[in-house]
């Protein structure tokens, strides 16, 4: 399997971070993240937030001791295929702020 699990839907709080860019790029394992997303859809790849047209790095929110790809599947996807077993993300670390 490529991925921990794959998800469909956010199971971590809502947050509002629209600017990745503070949080430094890290090598993530490719099994150790579990997707929000079961589908890649071409409508969600060419919208003008996606990574696709602004950060070149995946997006993880880590809640619950867990790593979300929040966006940036096509990346994580594309790195599978070329027999990569990481991508470079930026985490959100949503257990450091909720004292855990």
């Amino acid at each position: 399997m490529i991925f921990k699990g794959v998800g469909d839907g956010k199971p971590y709080p809502a947050h509002d971070l629209e600017d990745w860019s503070h949080l430094p790029p890290r090598m993530i394992r490719l099994d150790e993240l579990v997707t929000t997303r079961a589908e890649l859809d071409l409508h969600v790849l060419l919208s003008p937030d996606s990574t696709f047209y602004g950060d070149i790095f995946c997006h993880v929110v880590k809640w619950d001791d867990q790593l979300y790809l929040e966006d940036g599947l096509h990346r994580a996807l594309r790195a599978a295929l070329q027999g990569r077993p990481v991508v470079h993300g930026r985490v959100l670390d949503l257990d450091a702020g909720a004292g855990r």
